[in-house]
């Protein structure tokens, strides 16, 4: 499928380039053939000049002459100026279309991939969820079986929460129609309180917090879970089960800093500033194993600026990246 919209977006620049440079002969071969009438224009009149010369004297047939040469000069000067103006235009305009196409063409296609993403990430709690509630209703389970099939279940849903919830911030926040509720905030409490689901979540990761306590901020809880949630499991996912994340929220002079680091393989240079677009994820759509839907990231960018904050990444040494979110206060 990602195949066949490479070689759509091919044809479609084949196209347009082809349809462009079409104009843009087009566009010569006009130039050319008005120089060449005003040229041939020019030859006639300095022809008709020639046999009215006998009944003219020689500073009228001169005078005559130069102003022949300064019309036809004056032509092709318009007619270059002329062109040259609608080429620009023609220029401007191809450009932006192109750009408009694209964008739209990309979209789209980053719309159906994460239409794609998401069925998956919905099927799997579901049909986890549905497997575990079907096992316990056909068989007879000892008390020990029983509760971690719950528990799985239940994790599950949490996942599904998680992700419903992510969809439906981001359209709100994208259309400006969340209802935010911003109040005085433990944030120190809250942080733990992620990272302790994670660690439930997660059990075989370990997760190393440096957190001050009693730092408080004034902000959306639900939102500010969300962003902690998905930097937290954002790092999980893009690095090895046998390393450890480190969290830190500390206090600098008038801000509040927290940091997600991981021990991953680390984000290109060029991918730094795309990571936090909406719908978009490192790597080939058709190689790439690990789950994800493109929002994440995006969404933790979008709730930084709802509370005035910043969010920015850099390398981790001797791998990985760090999150890092500057709280104002």
């Amino acid at each position: 499928m990602f195949n066949f919209g490479k070689i759509k977006l091919r044809r479609t620049n084949l196209l347009f380039w082809s349809l462009l440079v079409y104009i843009i002969a087009a566009l010569v071969w006009w130039f050319i053939s008005l120089e060449k009438q005003n040229q041939k224009i020019r030859a006639e009149q300095i022809q008709l000049l020639e046999l009215q010369a006998p009944q003219m004297n020689d500073l009228e047939k001169s005078a005559r002459a130069t102003q022949i040469q300064t019309q036809a000069f004056r032509n092709s000067t318009k007619y270059l100026g002329e062109g040259i103006t609608f080429l620009i235009i023609i220029l401007i305009g191809a450009i932006a279309v192109y750009r408009a196409v694209r964008k739209q063409f990309l979209a789209q296609q980053q719309q159906q991939q994460f239409m794609m993403a998401v069925t998956h990430e919905l099927k799997t709690p579901i049909a986890v969820t549905r497997l575990n509630l079907e096992t316990m209703q056909r068989y007879k389970l000892e008390p020990e079986k029983q509760e971690k099939l719950i528990r799985i279940a239940l994790d599950e849903t949490n996942r599904l929460n998680l992700l419903t919830n992510n969809i439906l911030v981001s359209s709100q926040l994208e259309n400006k129609g969340f209802a935010s509720t911003k109040e005085e905030l433990d944030f120190s409490a809250l942080v733990q309180d992620c990272i302790r689901d994670m660690q439930t979540r997660f059990p075989g990761r370990e997760i190393r917090s440096h957190i001050e306590a009693e730092l408080d901020i004034k902000g959306d809880a639900l939102l500010l879970q969300i962003l902690l949630n998905n930097l937290l499991e954002n790092a999980i996912k893009y690095s090895p089960s046998s390393s450890y994340i480190e969290a830190t929220l500390k206090k600098e002079a008038s801000q509040l800093q927290l940091q997600i680091a991981d021990q991953g393989i680390g984000i290109p240079a060029s991918e730094k500033k795309k990571i936090f677009d909406r719908f978009y994820r490192i790597g080939n759509e058709t190689t790439r194993t690990t789950k994800g839907t493109g929002l994440g990231l995006y969404l933790c960018e979008r709730i930084a600026h709802h509370h005035q904050a910043t969010i920015t990444v850099k390398d981790n040494h001797p791998t990985g990246s760090i999150f890092l979110v500057n709280f104002a206060i």
